[in-house]
């Protein structure tokens, strides 16, 4: 009686798994070398296929690029848009939580490797930067905007011009960002997260806070 398992293959990648492990493997490529310098062959080596396999599932590299921002990216503010849906307590609090679960989401994490990518390389590839303005600046700022007008509906907040002061509050976390994949490397001195990140919050909070009423005579 033969064998049943004779001249069969000890294991069999499933067809439905190569999209993720190709757009895992592009992540890893792009926050490692750039878009410039990432290119397919090396993308389809990583995820263990071939350049054949890569294009039945992405026609170019812009299309794989978008794959991966779409794929990493944009959950983290779908999740982020429902968690401050879901915020019953003070618009402070609000901010404090937001910033935190940012950096833990996010700027902690390769993704921060996609803003450096950005901002390094938009004006070579111009395309690929209004897609990702489109699809993750516009949003994100629309987001903390929000998080502004609702302290300052509820009297939380001061009276302040929410566009300016959303791209004031943006700057500090980008530039935390590229400093974990600039000079973090470097013997430079280190900057701590969590103190730049308390340092942030106490400062503009400050500056946000609406000013306690005078007490009554």
């Amino acid at each position: 009686m033969d064998c049943p398992f004779k001249n069969k293959p000890r294991w069999t990648r499933r067809k439905e798994a190569r999209p993720q492990e190709l757009l895992a493997a592009a992540l890893d490529l792009f926050v490692e070398r750039g878009y410039a310098a990432t290119r397919l062959d090396d993308v389809a080596a990583r995820a263990g296929v071939s350049k054949g396999t890569l294009y039945l599932y992405f026609a170019n590299k812009e299309e794989l690029f978008k794959a991966v921002v779409r794929e990493n990216v944009i959950p983290v503010l779908g999740e982020a848009e429902q968690f401050i849906g879901r915020h019953e307590g003070n618009s402070v609090e609000l901010f404090r939580k937001l910033v935190l679960r940012w950096w833990e989401r996010v700027a902690n994490t390769k993704l921060s490797g996609i803003t450096k990518l950005i901002m390094a390389e938009s004006s070579n590839f111009p395309e690929v930067a209004k897609f990702y303005h489109d699809e993750v600046i516009a949003r994100a700022h629309v987001m903390v905007a929000g998080v502004l007008e609702r302290g300052i509906r509820r009297g939380e907040f001061r009276q302040i011009e929410v566009s300016q002061a959303t791209s004031v509050l943006i700057a500090p976390m980008l530039m935390l960002m590229l400093w974990q994949h600039s000079f973090a490397g470097c013997e430079v001195k280190a900057v701590s997260a969590e103190e730049y990140l308390q340092s942030f919050i106490d400062l503009f909070l400050n500056g946000l806070l609406s000013p306690a009423p005078a007490p009554s005579r």
